[in-house]
């Protein structure tokens, strides 16, 4: 009987980190003319990602500065859709370009990797 215990304790734990580290395209909104996630973070994507490749090339240090905005196990609406990053996880793009968080930005509707290199931009629509 224990065992059941620990073991539905186990899942819904796991249920719970899951369903909570995971966005989907419901999650993002437009605010201030520019995408954001569901805590008001600004949403980027990369120039060097080719579009509709179902591919992200941020991998490694690039992905710890630049996290991946996560997608969920649904399938997302127009204009969203997902791509399978090198480690498996999915990634949620906007129009066949993979989306990104930047780790530097501290606060909601901060934008500071806005034309960073010249080749990250917030999403616009």
């Amino acid at each position: 009987m224990k065992a059941v215990h620990l073991l539905a304790s186990i899942i819904a734990t796991l249920s719970f980190a899951v369903g909570s580290a995971v966005a989907s395209d419901a999650a993002l909104k437009q605010a201030n003319g520019i995408l954001v996630d569901h805590n008001g973070k600004t949403v980027y994507t990369f120039d060097k990602d080719a579009v509709d490749s179902g591919k992200s090339v941020c991998n490694g240090p690039c992905a710890t500065l630049w996290p991946p905005v996560a997608a969920s196990a649904a399938q997302p609406s127009t204009p969203y859709s997902v791509v399978t990053r090198d480690d498996g996880s999915k990634q949620l793009a906007y129009k066949g370009k993979p989306l990104y968080l930047y780790a530097a930005d501290q606060k909601p509707g901060d934008r500071t990797g806005d034309n960073f290199k010249d080749i990250w931009h917030v999403v616009k629509d």
